[in-house]
């Protein structure tokens, strides 16, 4: 029986770069979550004869939302729903069974490599049917409704059996269970050369380390590297999904993947490792006693592409975060195609992609992709490398070094500054962007100041426009420092300074990269004033 349940806006509904993010006792209060339910429903209007896929990466408060989202979906009128098995979807297997079945859009719950459990973060966010995140002006009109809301709609129904694969109903709307991971590993096997890169596992000369880190690509990885191209049982570790991530943080970086980043070093270390961070759109991708920064892997997969089944016929132009190293820029150039900066957000990819003016695009923050689905892809960018790999028969250090030797090194490095008192974060912005007033054409340092400006972008699409996406300082010899407050946390704020500097083909291309940027470091604190700021002797994270 359809219910009509009165209620009243709360504040802060407003969706970030990917999604609403809060803690799971804010979601857990009465009407919250469904506050901002049936105001994504309202937002797509008419939901008659839709179909909605819901899934997410199995963090906790995972179970109970779906159940309360398909209750309401049902009410709203919509007429099928597809589900993963036991609610788990990772966020690119979301985007792929919005597109293969041609759906109207999809709720994924999750957010992403922010820590999980009864105390930690939930997220919500709504795909379009094109697969990727809602763009600023469907998420506004999202904001907007929830600030006006007065009732939602739900049914009075017992829970659906979300670990049965086949189809119940709910009122009048079907739902689907799916395997979670089949449409998924499906497209990644029409992608790339299966066969080649079992080939290479089937040596046994070639060992690998992929961590799931409890989080939701456990199942995929498993299925996919050991099941289907036969790596050695146990080369995926962390594999099952748990409420809390196994009490760790599913980011996959140098801090907190540290058990795989302990296998990769040392005279033993393994030959690959990955890892893929709370909902699978992540990665990180290290080679034996080596760092493969987000940034390099972008530009690496660009220029070796032609080895893939999937992308031999060419790339159409590559797209890239505006703090990601310009490496990418590079490989474009060298291919005679565009490359396109953007603000940093998955979701302003989209409209590249579906106009084919982008096959490849990637963020700094460990995200990567293609125009196969719209979201980042963690394991798709490992198989990738691993695709690269088997065709190239050489290490991860010796493909990097060789793409360094041929298109020069984007030094790059993040420092992230994280949980900082709100006020003091915007403090630290507002100073530096008015210093920027003043900064163009001076010297600091040995360098001399190109350009100091607040990004802003302008869709070549659409026309839709969007600022203050971050503090620029641009210099002469084309190094870069980049300050952003971060989009994605749920308490405090994330201070990100991000530092590039280029050594062309002809410079020593060896060192460590904090040595490098050790200037660049230096000028970015004391313009800042992060350290005296905040009383702490260092970021939180170094990337």
């Amino acid at each position: 029986m359809k219910r009509h349940i009165a209620t009243q806006p709360f504040e802060g509904q407003r969706p970030g770069t990917s999604g609403l993010r809060k803690k799971v006792t804010v979601f857990q209060q009465p009407h919250y979550l469904e506050n901002f339910v049936q105001a994504i429903f309202d937002t797509i209007g008419d939901c008659a004869h839709k179909t909605l896929v819901v899934g997410g990466d199995g963090r906790y408060y995972n179970r109970e939302a779906i159940q309360i989202i398909l209750r309401m979906a049902s009410a709203n009128g919509f007429a099928c729903a597809l589900v993963g098995r036991d609610g788990l979807l990772s966020t690119p297997a979301a985007s792929c069974v919005i597109r293969k079945y041609k759906t109207d859009g999809g709720i994924v719950l999750s957010a992403s490599h922010n820590p999980g459990g009864a105390e930690g973060d939930f997220g919500i966010k709504f795909n379009m049917p094109n697969g990727g995140p809602a763009p600023e002006s469907f998420t506004e009109a999202t904001y907007a409704r929830t600030r006006e809301i007065t009732q939602y709609l739900t049914l009075a129904h017992e829970d659906v059996e979300l670990g049965r694969i086949g189809t119940q109903r709910l009122g009048d709307m079907t739902i689907q269970i799916l395997d979670p991971v089949a449409d998924y590993a499906e497209l990644m096997e029409s992608l790339f050369d299966f066969d080649q890169i079992r080939a290479l596992f089937a040596e046994g000369l070639f060992n690998i380390c992929f961590d799931a880190m409890h989080a939701i690509t456990g199942p995929y990885a498993l299925e996919i590297l050991e099941n289907r191209l036969g790596a050695m049982p146990g080369s995926v570790i962390n594999s099952v999904p748990l409420p809390d991530f196994g009490g760790g943080h599913p980011d996959p970086n140098l801090t907190y993947a540290h058990e795989l980043v302990d296998l990769m070093q040392g005279a033993n270390a393994l030959d690959f490792g990955a890892a893929s961070d709370g909902d699978g759109d992540r990665n990180m991708v290290l080679g034996k006693n080596f760092f493969v920064t987000p940034s390099d892997s972008l530009a690496v997969i660009a220029a070796n592409a032609h080895l893939v089944p999937g992308y031999r016929d060419g790339i159409a132009g590559i797209a890239r975060s505006m703090p990601t190293s310009q490496a990418a820029d590079r490989v474009a150039e060298a291919l005679g195609i565009p490359c396109y900066e953007t603000p940093t957000g998955w979701k302003f990819f989209g409209n590249l992609l579906d106009a084919g003016k982008i096959t490849l695009c990637g963020e700094e923050s460990f995200g990567t992709g293609s125009n196969h689905v719209r979201e980042k892809d963690g394991l798709w960018a490992v198989l990738f490398w691993l695709n690269i790999l088997a065709v190239r028969r050489q290490s991860v250090e010796a493909i990097v070094l060789d793409h360094w030797r041929r298109y020069g090194r984007n030094v790059y490095s993040r420092h992230d500054f994280e949980g900082m008192d709100t006020d003091t974060a915007r403090g630290i912005m507002a100073d530096l962007t008015a210093r920027f007033e003043t900064i163009k054409g001076k010297s600091v340092g040995p360098y001399v100041v190109a350009n100091a400006d607040d990004f802003s972008y302008t869709d070549p699409i659409d026309g839709s426009e969007s600022h203050g996406q971050g503090l620029r300082l641009i210099f002469t010899d084309g190094s870069r420092i980049v300050f952003r407050l971060s989009g994605t946390g749920t308490e405090g704020a994330t201070l990100r300074i991000y530092l590039e500097q280029y050594l062309g083909p002809e410079a020593d291309l060896s060192g460590d990269s904090q040595e490098l940027l050790a200037g660049l470091i230096d000028i970015a604190y004391r313009l800042s004033e992060v350290l005296m700021r905040t009383g702490r002797g260092g970021p939180t994270v170094i990337t």
